[in-house]
C-alpha cells in the first residue's frame, strides 16, 4: 500500500502553502508550463519478439492430495491440546507478560470522531498512508504539487527545495529528523525530476495519483486503450463444479514477507516512526511498549526467527506441495532508509532461504512495490540513465528467479519483470509487474501508456494460450481493483480479463496484507461473474494482524480439468499467544468451502457469497474475522465498514466503485434504516419535551439532516478502497 513519504512531503507542503504570501498562482497552473521540453522516447519493442515457454516446467509428481472436509472443520487432537495448553498458560499470565497495550478508544460517537479527524494534518497523514483518500488529501496533494511546480518555475534548485522540505518536516515535528532527512533526499530528487518534465497542473496530477477523491478530471496524456487481435471472443460456457475425486495440485501462496533483519526483541514497539521494533527506536517507555519475541501488532515487520519458524512449519506440515506462488514485498517498511544494495541483499538472502527450505519445488515469483529503492520507484524501460534506470533490480531478478524459471523468461524479466511459463500441458502461469499500475510510481506521470508494453504482451500471451487450448493463472502483487492501481491501467486490465474469461481461470495477488478476494463481472451484464482474484494474507503482522499464508487445491491433470481453484485454506500464527507463552502455533484458521458453505469456488460462487454476506451479518462477521486473520486487536466493523469491505470484493476495477456497489450498499442501508429511524425519533421526542417548543422537526427531516451530515463525513470513505482503521502503509 501507500508509503510514508507521501504524507510527510505533502503535509509539509500543505503547511508551506498556508504560510505562503502569494497563493493564487498555485492552483492556476494553466498559464504556466515547466521549462523543460520532454518527449517520451520511442520504444520499438514488440510482444512477438519475446520467446515463449513451450515445455512444461513441472513434472507430474503424482502426489495424492486430500481435500479439506467440505462441510466441517475438524481440528486434530494434537492441535486441540496445544491450544488448550496455551489457554491454560494464559490464565496464569501476569501483566508483565503482555507485550502490547490495548488501543485507545474514543468515547465520542464514531461520526463525531471522524469529523474531528478531518480538520488536522494527522488526518492527511492517515489517509495518505492507508490509501483511504478524501477531499482533505486532495487539497494537500494540490497544495504540494502546485507549490513544487511554482518553485521549479521560479528557478529554485533541487537542493533548495529538498532542504526546504526537510526543514519544515523537522520544525512541524511531522517525523523524526532522520526520517525527514531520508524522505526528502530519497524521494525529492525523483519527484522534482518528474515535475520538471510534465505539462499538467495540480488538478490533473492529483486526480491521477489519488483518484476519485480528487475528481475524475479528463487528462489526455493519460488516456489510452490496449489493442485486441481481430479474433472473436469464444462464447463463454457455464462452468461446472470440478470432480470431487479428481487429482489436484497443492499450491502454497506466500506474500508480503517484509522480513526485517534489524528487528530486536524488547526494543520500542510504540515509536513515532514508520517502522518500529529496532534498536534505533530506543528503549520502550513502559513494559507494554516492548517488542515481542515473535513479532508485534504495531508498526513492526517480521523478525527472522518468525520467518524461519513458518518455513520450517510449512516444510513439515505441507511436504507434498507441488509448487509455490510468491507475490512479492520482501524488504521491510523502513522506506526512508533503504538503499539498492540493502534491498538486493534481502532479495538474495530470501531466495537462498526459499531454495534451501523447498528443494526441487518450483517457485513462481512476482515483484512487489517494496523491492525497489526508493519504494514504488519503477521507471519504464526508456529511462536508461545510470542513476535512474531500474536495470539494477531487473537484472538481478533474472539471475535469482532463474533458479526456478526457464531461460525463455529472461527477455521479459530484464525488460519489465514479467514473464510467462508453461507449468503443465494446457496450464500456464503469467506473472505481471503490477508496479506499472501503481499510482505512487511517479515515473508514470511522464507517460502512463502501457509501460514496458506489458499489457499488450499480456494480450499476446493470452491469445496464444487461447489458440493452444491452455488455461492461465495470473499472479502479481497489487490487486487490479485496489485504489493503488491507476484507473486507466485497471480499466484496460479489466477489459483483457473480460475478453479472455474462458482462458484465465484464477488470479492471485497480495499487497493489502488482508485475507480477501475480488470478483470480476461481465462489463455488459453485472449479474454475471466472470473471474476471481484471490488476495493472499501477509506473512508480516504489519500492522494489527496475525502472520499468515494460503494453501490452494487446484484442479489437476485429467481429461476434464478446469484448472479452477477447488478449495483453499488460510493458516495463521496467533502472535499474541506466541509472545505470551513463547510457543508459536501455526494452525488452519479455516477452509473456504466448509467455512462459507460454498458448493465450489467458481466466480459465480464467490458472487453468491457476497450476496449472502450482504443479507447475513453473521456470515459477514465470520468473513471479517478471517479478513483480519483472527487478530485480537482488529477494530469493530459498523455498517459503513461492512459496505466498504463487500464493495472491495465486488470491485475488480479500481476507482469505479459506484458502478459495482450500488446494489450491495442499498441493501445494507435498507437493513440499517430501522435503528436510524428509532434513534432520530428518540432525539426528536426528547428535544420536543424538554424545550416545550412546537417548532419540532419531523422524522423525515431528521433522516434528511442525518443523511446529509453522514454523507459529508463518510463520502470519501465510501468511495475509497480500505477501512478507516487499516494498517499504516501495508503494501
Amino acid at each position: 500500500m501507500s508509503q510514508y513519504y507521501f504524507p510527510i512531503v505533502f503535509i509539509v507542503l500543505l503547511e508551506m502553502l498556508r504560510l505562503a504570501q502569494s497563493l493564487p498562482f498555485l492552483f492556476n497552473s494553466g498559464n504556466h508550463r515547466p521549462p523543460v521540453e520532454w518527449k517520451s522516447p520511442e520504444d520499438n519493442w514488440t510482444a512477438e519478439a519475446a520467446p515463449r515457454s513451450i515445455y512444461p516446467l513441472l513434472q507430474n509428481q503424482n502426489n495424492k492430495h486430500q481435500l479439506p472436509p467440505r462441510y466441517a472443520v475438524i481440528e486434530s487432537d494434537e492441535d486441540e491440546q496445544l491450544l488448550r495448553r496455551a489457554h491454560e498458560a494464559k490464565e496464569n499470565a501476569t501483566a508483565r507478560t503482555l507485550f502490547y497495550s490495548p488501543k485507545e478508544e474514543s468515547h465520542l460517537p464514531p461520526l463525531l470522531t471522524k469529523t474531528i479527524k478531518y480538520f488536522n494534518l494527522q488526518q492527511v497523514a492517515f489517509e495518505l498512508e492507508t490509501s483511504v483518500m478524501s477531499q482533505v488529501s486532495c487539497t494537500a496533494c494540490k497544495a504540494g504539487a502546485g507549490l513544487l511546480q511554482h518553485y521549479i518555475r521560479t528557478g529554485k534548485s533541487k537542493e533548495e527545495i529538498i532542504k526546504m522540505i526537510y526543514q519544515y518536516c523537522v520544525q512541524l515535528k511531522i517525523q523524526s529528523a532522520r526520517v525527514c532527512e531520508g524522505v526528502s533526499q530519497l524521494f525529492g530528487v525523483e519527484v522534482i525530476y518528474v515535475l520538471k518534465r510534465i505539462t499538467i497542473g495540480p488538478d490533473e496530477i492529483c486526480s491521477f495519483i489519488i483518484g476519485d477523491a480528487c475528481g475524475d478530471i479528463y487528462n489526455p496524456y493519460h488516456e489510452w486503450e490496449v489493442e485486441f487481435p481481430p479474433v472473436p471472443k469464444p462464447d463463454p460456457r457455464e462452468l461446472g463444479l470440478p470432480k470431487e475425486a479428481a487429482p489436484v495440485f497443492k499450491v502454497l501462496h506466500l506474500s508480503d514477507t517484509h522480513f526485517d533483519p534489524y528487528y530486536a526483541e524488547g526494543s520500542n514497539a510504540d515509536c513515532n516512526e514508520p517502522l518500529c521494533c529496532r534498536l534505533t527506536n530506543g528503549r520502550p517507555t513502559t513494559p507494554n511498549g516492548a517488542a515481542g519475541k515473535w513479532g508485534d501488532y504495531r508498526k513492526c515487520d517480521t523478525p527472522k526467527r518468525t520467518v524461519d519458524h513458518m518455513l520450517n512449519h510449512i516444510a513439515d506440515t505441507h511436504s507434498d506441495i507441488d509448487f509455490i506462488i510468491w507475490t512479492g514485498d520482501l524488504p521491510p517498511h523502513d522506506v526512508w532508509n533503504q538503499t539498492k544494495e540493502e534491498n538486493l541483499k534481502v532479495l538474495k538472502e530470501t531466495v537462498t532461504q526459499m531454495t534451501e527450505k523447498f528443494p526441487g519445488i518450483p517457485i513462481f515469483p512476482a515483484l512487489g512495490n517494496h523491492e525497489s529503492a526508493p519504494v514504488n520507484s519503477f521507471p519504464p524501460p526508456y529511462v536508461q540513465q545510470v542513476d535512474s534506470s531500474i536495470a539494477w533490480l531487473y537484472d538481478e531478478l533474472d539471475v535469482q528467479w532463474r533458479r526456478w524459471l526457464p531461460a525463455s523468461v529472461s527477455h521479459t524479466v530484464r525488460r519489465g519483470a514479467f514473464y510467462s511459463v508453461l507449468v503443465r500441458p494446457g496450464y500456464r502461469i503469467i506473472s505481471l509487474n503490477m508496479n506499472y499500475c501503481n499510482n505512487k510510481n511517479w515515473w508514470l506521470l511522464l507517460n502512463s501508456t502501457d509501460p514496458a508494453t506489458e499489457l499488450q504482451w499480456f494480450i499476446y500471451e493470452l491469445q496464444s494460450a487461447e489458440f493452444a487450448g491452455e488455461k492461465v493463472h495470473v499472479i502479481g502483487h497489487i490487486p487490479p481493483g485496489h485504489s493503488d492501481c491507476l484507473k486507466v491501467w485497471s480499466r484496460n486490465y479489466y477489459k483483457i480479463v473480460s475478453r479472455f474469461e474462458s482462458t484465465i481461470t484464477a488470479q492471485f495477488f497480495g499487497h493489502t496484507h488482508f485475507d480477501e478476494f475480488e470478483v470480476f463481472y461481465d462489463p455488459h451484464d453485472l449479474s454475471r461473474a466472470t473471474s476471481i482474484a484471490y488476495i493472499g494474507p501477509s506473512v508480516t503482522p504489519y500492522n494489527d494482524l496475525n502472520p499468515g499464508y494460503r494453501i490452494y487445491y487446484i484442479d489437476g491433470d485429467h481429461d476434464a480439468t478446469t484448472r479452477l481453484v477447488v478449495d483453499h485454506e488460510s493458516w495463521i500464527m496467533n502472535l499474541k499467544e506466541a509472545n505470551l507463552y513463547d510457543y508459536p502455533i501455526w494452525y488452519k484458521l479455516y477452509s473456504t468451502r466448509a467455512a462459507y458453505g460454498m458448493k465450489g469456488l467458481r466466480p459465480a460462487d464467490w458472487d453468491q457469497l457476497i450476496n449472502n454476506m450482504t443479507d447475513s451479518k453473521e456470515l459477514f462477521d465470520l468473513y471479517y474475522k478471517h479478513y483480519w486473520k483472527a487478530s485480537p486487536v482488529k477494530p469493530e466493523c459498523d455498517y459503513e465498514c461492512r459496505k466498504r469491505i463487500l464493495c472491495d470484493a465486488k470491485s475488480g476495477r479500481s476507482h469505479d466503485r459506484k458502478y459495482f456497489c450500488e446494489e450491495v450498499e442499498a441493501k445494507i442501508d435498507e437493513s440499517n434504516k430501522g435503528w436510524k429511524d428509532w434513534l432520530f425519533s428518540s432525539i426528536s421526542s426528547s428535544s420536543s419535551s424538554s424545550s416545550g417548543s412546537s417548532n419540532t422537526v419531523s422524522n423525515g427531516n431528521h433522516d434528511t439532516i442525518a443523511h446529509q451530515h453522514e454523507q459529508e463525513v463518510a463520502e470519501a470513505y465510501e468511495r475509497n478502497r480500505r477501512l478507516p482503521s487499516v494498517q499504516l502503509a501495508a503494501g
